[in-house]
């Protein structure tokens, strides 16, 4: 998987992370990308880049490949090892995860209407979740066709719950983005750093001509293009910055 080519292709940010990712075998696994990010101290860009250069469609191909190039190579202890769901549970006892499932709960006790969002085995999540909440006397459907038709009107509040293994499933994120009820202003493709900086400007004016009070953007590699415009965001929000 890491041939002797790939590694050599690899720039000093991909090498960091690399390094990361063979020191903390077991934790990457069940990492998300966001989480390896904050923790290798890279964009989540040059961890797509990097998996990319090893022939993965993005993070989540990457992490099956990665478990069986540990498995292939003896790495891996037995199957009955405990240690990663006492890990999980230390994890979850230190997170604000009581605090996130509160929010969660009165959001659900003020929505008339609750639509779970997921493809594939998410979907028959959530199914299930629909079920649940339908018996509990909420009204409740879910959708599991990235082609469904969502030209009607919820009557009253309505949460909108997706469900994603990945968090990368492009339709999942399509069908949330189409149940926004807010304008969204594209910088342009993620990987044309040429065509961000030059949409910048009227994007940040736009924004300002809104009166937005938030915004929420993707981080770029501080690096040539990306760090002029990182230095362009960073001047705009007056270094007042919450990082998510």
């Amino acid at each position: 998987m890491f041939s002797y080519e790939v590694i050599q292709s690899l720039n000093n940010l991909e090498l960091s992370l690399y390094e990361y990712i063979m020191k903390n075998k077991k934790k990457v696994i069940y990492m998300r990308i966001r989480e390896l990010a904050d923790e290798a101290h890279v964009s989540t860009t040059t961890i797509l880049r990097f998996c990319k250069k090893l022939n993965c469609e993005g993070f989540s191909e990457f992490k099956v490949k990665f478990k069986m190039y540990i498995e292939e190579n003896n790495m891996k202890k037995v199957s009955d090892d405990t240690s990663e769901i006492i890990n999980f549970l230390k994890n979850i006892e230190k997170s604000d995860l009581d605090k996130r499932l509160d929010n969660l709960c009165d959001m659900v006790k003020m929505a008339n209407t609750i639509i779970f969002l997921g493809i594939g085995s998410s979907g028959i999540l959530c199914k299930y979740a629909a079920r649940y909440f339908s018996a509990i006397g909420k009204f409740t459907f879910h959708i599991d066709d990235p082609f469904f038709p969502k030209n009607f009107r919820c009557h009253g509040p309505c949460l909108v719950i997706a469900l994603s293994v990945s968090g990368e499933t492009e339709s999942t994120i399509e069908n949330i983005d189409r149940f926004k009820n807010c304008e969204v202003l594209s910088l342009g493709r993620k990987y044309d750093l040429n065509e961000i900086a030059k949409n910048l400007f009227e994007t940040l004016r736009k924004c300002d001509d809104l009166g937005v009070e938030y915004i929420l953007c993707q981080g770029f590699e501080e690096d040539g293009v990306g760090l002029a415009i990182m230095n362009r965001l960073n001047k705009a929000a007056g270094y007042d910055i919450i990082k998510v």
